[in-house]
């Protein structure tokens, strides 16, 4: 087993801490919107959303246009006609996924995405999801999940997918499951390709062959059984990661891929249990960890002791709290997450500040006055906050460009930094 490289420690932490709970007013984004980072991910899929025309304008808007490609995203209507029972709605699904498939031969996965719960849309997606594969299968899988924003914070649309994709995984071949086998590698959570592409070529530097959950075509799924070792990329895929552990899948714990100390400790997980020697994973990460610090230290003097308040949007919000504190110097006021997982968050909750005052879910009045009250240098927060905030004299960072912007591994470090300074920088330029 290889030895762990130093990283400095707090002389306490947060791990037991008590959250503030609250159970409110949330102001959070559909969980539709994972569709804009998925759709892109896995090429060879297409999703297709079965709700109203609201939600085809959300996702319309939130995607943007695409000009040069036929984006691989739909919305299948259901309108007044469909509620009240006067069309056969499973007939009227059936027409529309045979003209897609028909029109885009491309399709290998399809995904039935429910905008609202069953009882609201009055239709069991399941069943629908079930039908449509026997008709379709072998050439297209069909699958389906929720995407409601009734139900779930706006990440968790990832993970009810990936949580979706898991039982078809494959299983090891039959000769693989003999104890001589070694572990392999699964890396889980959607990455922009230039980050996969990163930490793959860091993980293979030192001799480990790894494998990505989800992968850019759905005919190269993974295979998953007691031989596979998972290591989790994004905070919110706590049903994907069960759905793993009932296959037989090992989680290795560690804090996440953000700023140069998470890289670093999130890569040192896999070459511990790997057994990667320290001199092999020196020689590995030495060059683009350096260069991640040099590119840091100029964020570093703007954002040093300044003062920030994280509302609970994205679930990402304690492995940034940690990096701002310890990488950048930052204050932490309140860090709010929608949910704590306490067993995935062990390590980033280790490494905060003790007394960091922690909120898990919302009540939205409430939090504002508490955020009013301390008067913060910078909030991070979600679009519909933005606003009035600024308009009280606070500056903000919109959440939702943390998930929609590379900001994992050494290269994206400097870049995540900026996310944070740049507000800070336009308060300036406006005060001057």
């Amino acid at each position: 087993m290889s030895t762990v490289i130093p990283i400095r420690a707090e002389t306490s932490g947060c791990t037991d801490v008590v959250p503030l709970v609250e159970r409110g007013q949330r102001e959070v984004f559909c969980g539709l919107t994972g569709i804009i980072w998925l759709h892109r991910k896995i090429q060879d899929a297409f999703f297709l959303v079965v709700g109203s025309r609201t939600c085809a304008h959300l996702i319309q808007s939130a995607a943007g246009v695409m000009i040069f490609a036929e984006p691989r995203f739909g919305t299948a209507i259901i309108d007044e006609r469909d509620l009240a029972g006067l069309a056969d709605v499973h007939e009227e699904l059936d027409r529309v996924v045979q003209q897609l498939l028909a029109r885009r031969p491309d399709i290998r996965l399809l995904f039935l995405v429910g905008s609202c719960p069953s009882e609201v849309i009055k239709l069991d997606l399941s069943r629908a999801a079930e039908r449509q594969n026997q008709i379709h299968q072998p050439a297209v899988r069909v699958l389906n999940y929720s995407g409601s924003g009734i139900e779930t914070t706006f990440t968790q649309g990832e993970d009810a997918c990936l949580a979706a994709m898991v039982p078809g995984l494959p299983s090891p071949a039959a000769t693989a499951l003999s104890n001589e086998t070694a572990p392999a590698l699964m890396v889980v959570g959607t990455l922009a390709d230039v980050v996969e592409d990163q930490l793959r070529n860091l993980l293979e530097r030192m001799g480990l062959q790894v494998s990505f959950f989800p992968p850019r075509n759905s005919q190269n799924m993974p295979a998953v059984g007691p031989h596979t070792r998972f290591l989790l990329a994004q905070p919110f895929l706590a049903d994907t990661a069960r759905a793993l552990q009932a296959r037989g899948a090992q989680h290795l714990p560690a804090v996440f891929p953000l700023g140069v100390e998470g890289t670093t400790a999130w890569l040192q997980a896999a070459a511990t249990e790997f057994g990667v020697t320290p001199e092999v994973f020196e020689q590995a990460t030495a060059a683009p960890r350096q260069r991640a610090e040099k590119a840091l230290a100029v964020q570093r003097d703007m954002l040093q002791g300044q003062r920030i308040f994280f509302f609970p949007d994205s679930q990402l919000e304690i492995p940034l709290a940690r990096f701002v504190h310890r990488e950048l110097g930052m204050d932490l006021v309140e860090v709010g997450t929608p949910y704590l997982h306490r067993q995935h968050m062990a390590a980033e909750l280790a490494w905060l500040p003790a007394g960091t005052r922690i909120s898990e879910g919302q009540d939205v009045d409430r939090q504002l006055d508490r955020c009013l009250a301390d008067a913060p240098d910078l909030v991070v927060c979600g679009l519909g906050l933005a606003n009035p905030l600024e308009a009280q004299g606070i500056t903000t960072k919109w959440a939702i460009e943390l998930v929609f912007t590379p900001i994992q591994g050494y290269e994206q470090a400097a870049d995540l930094a900026g996310l944070f300074s740049r507000p800070l920088k336009r308060r300036l330029k406006l005060a001057a």
